[in-house]
Parts: structure tokens; C-alpha cells; sequence
């Protein structure tokens, strides 16, 4: 059950809800996350080393099962990235939509985008590269701490290893999917591993964001509203 934060009484009416709970659970599955991209880097590992093996002309039933072997791993670590994909992604919406509401109770005025925008942003082409950094920015600076200065470099570091990532997947699989020798194996299951090296660093770099942005709105709501100037 979601525990209330304190309402702060600048925003006469409106109740913060504590994103504390889905952040936890949004930062352990991205754990999870990280845990199987670096299965599957084993698992492209594999695949490189036997397209490495089988460019080199080697034959047999020893490559044979290796070969058989690398490609289980491949096929389980896709369906087990896809899995965790789908769970993480539920969970990780749910927190930024609490997050985003709170940091309108905060200050309605720092948002650029509107509410709806924090699901819809994910899934609409060409803007989905830069609308949900931009949601969340301007939640991150809603959150900041009264009169400190707002830096962006988590949120940047994470969003730029995200879209590159998410580029060099698309290339990774279009390789794989039209790999007709062992060479194009090879040079395929390379592009996948640093597809996937990417898609973990991401994970990490959104376990800080999701941490540090959930810690600063409970903080800023245990310090109550902005204090007024003294005037005299």
C-alpha cells in the first residue's frame, strides 16, 4: 500500500503520493535488467567465437555442439531480455507517472510537456528519442532541492547510452537476422554484444536516475514549501 508524503502547503489542496515504493521495485528490476544483458553478452560471446571458428574453416562435431549451444543461449538470453523488457517497463511507467505528478505539485510551471506525455512520449516514433528525456528533466528540476542549482548529467548520461544503444540494436539484429556466412556471424554477434553492453550500462545509469530523482522529491516535501522573503 502507498504510504502519502507530507502535503506541502504551497499547492492548497493537493497531496504528494510517495514514489518511494515503485521506485524500489522500478530499481530492482533493472537490476534484473543488467543481470540478463550480461547473460546475453556471454551468449554473443559464444556466438562470435563460434563464427570466429567456423570463418577459420574448422569442422566437426565439437563445433558442431558448440555451435548448437551458442545459439540455446542466444534464443534463451532473447526471450528472457524481452520478459524482463515487458515487467521492467510496466513498473519504471508507473514511477515516472507518480514522479511527474508530484513534481507538478512541486511547480506547474517548470513542465513543458503535458501529463500524458509521460506514458505516450515512450510510444510515439521520432519523438519517443527525446520527449521522455524532456519529461523527466523537468520533473528532476521541479524536484531540486529550493534555490540549488539543477544538474542534468545523470539524466543526460543515461538518455544518450539509451538512444545509442537502441540504434546499435536495430543494426545488431538487421546483421544477425541477414547473416548468410560465418564471418557475417561473427561481425553480427560482436555488434549484438555491444548492443547488449549497452542496453546494461543504460540500466545502471537509470538505477541512479530513478534513486536519486525519488530521494529528492521526498526530500523536498519533508522541507515544506518555499520560505518567503523577510521583507523590512
Amino acid at each position: 500500500m502507498t504510504s502519502p508524503m507530507p502535503a506541502p502547503s504551497f499547492v492548497p489542496g493537493a497531496a504528494l503520493r510517495s514514489p518511494e515504493g515503485l521506485g524500489r521495485a522500478a530499481a530492482a528490476l533493472l537490476g534484473v535488467t543488467v543481470a540478463v544483458d550480461l547473460f546475453a553478452v556471454y551468449a554473443d560471446m559464444l556466438e562470435m567465437n563460434v563464427g570466429a571458428d567456423l570463418a577459420d574453416g574448422a569442422t566437426g562435431s565439437a563445433v558442431a555442439g558448440r555451435a548448437g549451444h551458442a545459439d540455446t543461449l542466444y534464443g534463451v538470453a532473447g526471450v528472457a531480455q524481452a520478459l524482463v523488457l515487458v515487467a521492467t517497463a510496466v513498473v519504471y511507467l508507473c514511477w515516472l507517472w507518480r514522479v511527474r505528478v508530484n513534481a507538478e505539485v512541486f511547480d506547474r510551471s517548470a513542465h513543458r510537456m503535458r501529463r500524458g506525455w509521460t506514458i505516450g512520449g515512450w510510444f510515439c516514433p521520432v519523438v519517443n528519442l527525446w520527449f521522455p528525456r524532456r519529461i523527466v528533466v523537468d520533473a528532476w528540476d521541479a524536484s531540486a532541492p529550493w534555490g540549488a542549482r539543477v544538474r542534468h548529467a545523470p539524466v543526460n548520461a543515461w538518455w544518450t547510452v539509451w538512444v545509442i544503444g537502441l540504434f546499435v540494436g536495430r543494426l545488431a539484429y538487421t546483421r544477425y537476422d541477414n547473416a548468410d556466412t560465418p564471418s557475417e556471424l561473427r561481425g553480427a554477434a560482436g555488434l549484438m554484444l555491444f548492443s547488449d553492453a549497452l542496453d546494461a550500462v543504460a540500466a545502471i545509469l537509470a538505477v541512479l536516475v530513478v534513486v536519486h530523482l525519488t530521494r529528492m522529491q521526498r526530500h523536498k516535501a519533508l522541507a515544506g514549501p518555499l520560505p518567503s522573503p523577510v521583507v523590512g
